[in-house]
């Protein structure tokens, strides 16, 4: 198939066998998982390693294992949707675990007298497991709990320490988060412990520290702040008027509403800045900071130096260094997740049994786990006898792509453009690298942009024109995409890799650029004489005098001088007189030939014009290659995908008109009288051709 030799599958013997098929005869050796046209959890389970592609030995070992479980392996060639639990080895160990599963399924479904599955109840492993207390994930939920105090503790867990989604769709936690509660329940307990063995120094304001030191805190950068200005002061006398306050920033704000300028005025200093001077605590404080300073002199200085209304520099550095352990202490602070739960609620979970009664509920659930794994294999047996025929066909061989009426699992969809439809159109995952390997397939290429109009999804995809013509393909131009679920997006070009695409385009090829270039020079020359014209128009105008002299009135035109224009005409004549020799020699030549030679003659001009371009069109168009397409999205092609001119007038369909259907040839809108003067042109042609061949055969004779 495409003009290379590929393997066949035809039985179930050739799948039982494909792991002694040399890999250098695969079609691919590797694909993608996704933006293919196949189940991708299908393709997510054959992905072993789970690195985003599938490759030979993947497809080895999903072939070998579905061979070992079923009785017969042609079932597969059926790429039956639905599964048969007859079909299951139950001879083997294995088959038997997978068949008691298979029927277990069936009773969570409620569907307990089927003896069939699809993809569609195996797929649902919230519904199979929705109720089961245990389902061997690793994972405790409510309905694993045994009592009211379990459940409130497993939902205390999950407030603090997060949870994990169980098969059956509910919130629980596992092993892992259960231990990690613990750890920070025991280092909130030690955290905690270490401020009762020393209390006096972590709490220097005794159950009031924590509030002290917040508003300590909120106040120390502003201290600070005024402390340093008042040594800067003391150093030079003569800055102490900048430091305090430029008049210039109160001015700022005297016209306006003070209460609204609240944050304006907290920026300014603290208290009026004086050489080494004590800090006021009752009076003279900025108003932004009255009720911060009154709390702090209420529940700090109060307890500390007892009848301070003001303070030293020297004084707030020993309150500060009183508020270090308290600060160092909530630094090391660990175990905070659990701290809502209140110190005795955490102590009643560390000392009671609840982690090991926990542990125990998590290990009943894994024990499980072999049977509950089983149920998950099931869905993996009734994926791979639906799909995996399908996969085969489309990376060993290429069965799909080559077989009229089949699509490859690597065709997105149809676009619809210009009166035909595209059926190799596939999805773009990486534009630049795309862009670097489409020109070396030889194909005419689209690449689309593709909004669709169901769910506003976005997605390029590049569309291979494999016959017609391009004369109406530009960048810019809309077309309707249909994806293989019969969804419709609008697409729009917007890139155009150009290749030849059938050797009638490239016959017309030669003729159509020459049309192209005479209607080009012919805009050309029109647009330049408009605007010489409209360029001589204006400077007419534009040098009209606002009032003429008399004498430049009565002054004549210049006179037309012949001379400047005798080389022109010259050139011109001679032109004209080289066009018409080699027109007459050709048409001399041309009649002077036998009428039967006549039509070779002319074949042989089309011959020489459109030759090479068709023959160049014709060695690319049998070389056309789809695999760097594919390269370019992932896939490992081992083989030539040839798409020779037969195949690629399928893969592009043309309009064409229904069977059966009439044409109406009364156009309303076609020139009802037909134009005398080209009847009578085409007539004196006809009848000079058949005097001219009258006279020279001798039939008739004319004298001059």
């Amino acid at each position: 198939m495409g003009g290379v030799k590929r393997v066949n599958l035809e039985s179930g013997s050739d799948l039982r066998h494909l792991s002694e098929l040399d890999p250098k005869l695969w079609t691919a050796l590797s694909c993608p998982v996704n933006d293919l046209e196949i189940d991708r959890k299908t393709l997510q389970i054959i992905d072993s390693d789970k690195d985003g592609q599938i490759r030979v030995p993947e497809v080895i070992e999903a072939v070998n294992w579905v061979a070992r479980v079923l009785r017969n392996t042609d079932d597969l060639l059926k790429q039956a949707a639905v599964f048969p639990l007859s079909a299951i080895n139950d001879q083997t160990e294995e088959g038997k675990a997978l068949l008691d599963s298979a029927y277990t399924i069936l009773r969570n479904l409620g569907k307990e007298n089927e003896t069939v599955l699809t993809v569609e109840d195996t797929s649902d492993t919230e519904k199979i497991f929705a109720g089961t207390r245990f389902n061997g994930d690793g994972i405790i939920t409510e309905d694993s709990a045994s009592d009211t105090s379990m459940i409130q503790l497993l939902n205390e867990i999950m407030l603090c320490c997060g949870s994990l989604t169980d098969r059956g769709g509910k919130q629980g936690i596992s092993a892992e988060i259960l231990l990690a509660f613990i750890e920070q329940c025991d280092k909130y307990l030690a955290w905690i412990a270490k401020k009762d063995a020393d209390a006096k120094s972590i709490l220097p304001i005794g159950e009031n520290t924590k509030d002290a030191y917040d508003n300590f805190s909120a106040i120390s950068a502003k201290v600070n702040d005024f402390f340093i200005r008042c040594r800067l002061a003391a150093f030079d006398p003569q800055s102490t008027e900048v430091l305090n306050l430029q008049v210039a920033r109160v001015e700022s704000i005297t016209e306006k509403d003070l209460s609204t300028c609240i944050n304006e005025i907290a920026a300014y200093p603290l208290a009026k800045i004086e050489p080494n001077r004590s800090l006021p605590l009752a009076r003279g404080i900025n108003p932004a900071w009255e009720k911060a300073i009154k709390t702090f002199y209420e529940t700090t200085v109060q307890v500390l130096l007892p009848g301070k209304e003001q303070i030293t520099e020297t004084e707030w550095n020993m309150i500060t260094g009183a508020f270090a352990p308290y600060a160092a202490w909530v630094a090391e602070k660990e175990g905070s997740v659990v701290e809502a739960l209140g110190m005795a609620r955490i102590k009643e979970i560390i000392s009671g049994s609840y982690k090991d009664a926990l542990l125990a509920l998590i290990d009943q659930d894994k024990d499980l786990a072999t049977e509950a794994n089983n149920i998950i294999l099931v869905d993996k047996l009734v994926r791979y006898h639906r799909d995996i025929f399908t996969l085969l066909k489309n990376f060993v061989t290429f069965f799909d792509f080559y077989t009229p009426g089949s699509k490859a699992i690597f065709q997105a969809g149809t676009l619809y453009i210009d009166q035909r439809s595209c059926d190799l159109c596939i999805k773009v995952s990486d534009m630049p690298k795309h862009a670097a390997l489409a020109s070396f397939s030889g194909m005419y290429l689209l690449y689309c942009d593709c909004t669709s109009r169901a769910t506003n999804e976005k997605m390029t995809i590049v569309a291979a024109l494999t016959n017609g013509d391009i004369d109406n393909l530009v960048t810019g131009r809309n077309a309707l995409f249909y994806d293989r679920k019969g969804l419709d997006w609008d697409a729009t070009v917007v890139k155009i890799v150009d290749n030849p695409i059938s050797i009638r385009q490239a016959f017309f090829s030669p003729y159509r650029k020459v049309s192209r270039f005479i209607e080009s020079s012919i805009n050309k020359f029109a647009a330049s004489q408009d605007e010489k014209s409209n360029a001589a128009i204006t400077k007419g105008v534009s040098d009209l005098p606002v009032k003429e002299d008399e004498k430049a009135k009565k002054e004549p035109p210049a006179p037309f001088d012949v001379g400047k224009f005798v080389g022109i005409f010259a050139a011109i004549g001679l032109a004209l007189g080289a066009i018409g020799t080699a027109l007459a020699s050709f048409v001399g030549g041309f009649m002077g030939l036998a009428w039967w030679k006549m039509p070779l003659a002319f074949l042989g001009l089309l011959l020489v014009v459109s030759g090479p371009s068709m023959i160049m069109a014709y060695l690319k168009l049998r070389k056309r290659n789809l695999a760097p397409l594919l390269d370019a999205n992932g896939w490992a092609i081992n083989a030539r995908v040839i798409v020779n001119i037969q195949f690629g007038n399928m893969l592009t369909q043309l309009a064409e008109l229904p069977k059966g259907a009439r044409i109406n040839i009364n156009d309303p809108f076609t020139k009802k009288q037909r134009p005398i003067l080209p009847t009578i042109f085409i007539l004196a042609v006809l009848a000079g051709i058949a005097l001219y061949l009258l006279c020279k055969y001798g039939f008739i004779h004319i004298r001059f």
